[in-house]
């Protein structure tokens, strides 16, 4: 029952919203961002596209449905949907509530609180807010709450310490994060819960997450850069970044030819990305060591220039039989110390290049890798 159990973050923005709509043109999704995305250098493999050109909408429950299907097919425990919730204001609701409602697919799942600001980050201009989190006070708490409820009751939901697991992306921003966790917790009772799992999702080395929360996710690779690329000293992170010094010499240089490129070819569209090593990465994440209060975390890849364009972060040299190699160690660590869930980015980050739904250039290797991985550790979760 503690075997390893992989849960996949899931990005519901395949499907058009008004709000999309008015601020990015009639019939915007994720897919939009993706299609349009061209190569930046030479091997660079872009535009990805999904098998057999299958660029689905969410809105339709029969592709959650076959999601589900192929997900469970090769080892996926679990999806962990992005929740967005801004002062009683949703958006890209509709395929989870359409999930919550069709009881027939059988799918563990939690949610994740993507609690920042709604900015233009579809396009890589974050700094212009479209929709600000306004997280109120008990009453807009108790309203949020009664939502999640509905979730946290629904069988397939997923628990930890036999409460349900609900992760916040980053519980720093809030100003009254502790009181309103206390707030939640007791209601969680009065609902008959034994209380809330609260779960951070981006953390990074040497920071501490406020002390309502109970556990960490190491989300990668967003953990390493930011755990290696902060500028604050410590004995400890000190140990973290001598433990990867290949990965933080990487990262220093290829900082430096970015700066240095920019200045001089300000009109290159390789001159301000970030190429990193995929093998590094993972070399750096199988070096980690997990306290009892942290999930690990992994990733297939990551290539955000579908939405960052010549600001992106690339980590190159990544393939199928890659991952297969790294994620089967990841899990046999895993294993032995005894965590029970792991998290990986990601189901469906198709403009992040962080997905594992079959592709035209991999097929279903990378799914293929997961259920191989868990079948040679003994760790497939389903008959």
């Amino acid at each position: 029952m503690n075997d390893p159990k992989v849960i996949a973050f899931y990005l519901p923005q395949f499907h058009s919203i008004p709000e999309n709509d008015e601020w990015w043109g009639q019939g915007f999704t994720e897919w939009t961002n993706v299609k349009k995305t061209l190569p930046l250098f030479e091997g660079h493999y872009q535009p990805v596209v999904p098998l057999n050109e299958n660029y689905y909408d969410l809105s339709d429950i029969d592709v959650m449905r076959w999601q589900s299907s192929i997900a469970k097919k090769y080892g996926i425990y679990g999806f962990c949907f992005y929740h967005y919730w801004f002062g009683g204001k949703k958006l890209l609701q509709k395929p989870i509530e359409n999930f919550l409602g069709d009881k027939s697919i059988d799918q563990k799942f939690c949610l994740c609180w993507a609690n920042e600001n709604w900015t233009r980050c579809w396009d890589g201009t974050e700094n212009e807010i479209l929709i600000a989190q306004n997280y109120g006070v008990k009453e807009e708490w108790a309203s949020h709450f009664q939502y999640l409820l509905n979730y946290f009751k629904d069988p397939r939901y997923i628990f930890h310490d036999d409460k349900p697991l609900f992760v916040i992306y980053k519980p720093e921003l809030m100003p009254d994060f502790d009181e309103m966790i206390a707030f939640w917790q007791q209601m969680a009772i009065e609902s008959g819960l034994k209380g809330i799992s609260i779960t951070s999702q981006y953390n990074y080395y040497g920071k501490k997450s406020p002390k309502s929360v109970d556990y960490d996710i190491y989300y990668q690779p967003a953990y390493l850069w930011n755990s290696l690329s902060k500028k604050r000293f410590s004995i400890s992170t000190l140990k973290y970044f001598i433990s990867n010094i290949s990965l933080a010499f990487n990262l220093i240089i290829s900082e430096y030819i970015r700066k240095k490129n920019s200045r001089r070819n300000k009109n290159d569209s390789s001159s301000r990305l970030l190429c990193l090593s995929y093998d590094l990465a993972w070399k750096s994440i199988l070096r980690l060591n997990y306290n009892e209060n942290v999930f690990p975390g992994c990733f297939s890849n990551w290539d955000n220039s579908p939405r960052k364009g010549n600001r992106a972060i690339i980590f190159r040299g990544g393939s199928p039989e890659k991952f297969y190699k790294y994620f089967s160690r990841f899990i046999k660590i895993c294993k032995k110390r005894n965590k029970e869930k792991v998290f990986i980015m990601a189901w469906n980050e198709w403009a992040e290049g962080g997905y594992l739904e079959p592709d035209s250039r991999n097929g279903f290797g990378y799914l293929e890798a997961i259920r191989k991985s868990l079948v040679d550790n003994g760790v497939f979760p389903f008959d």
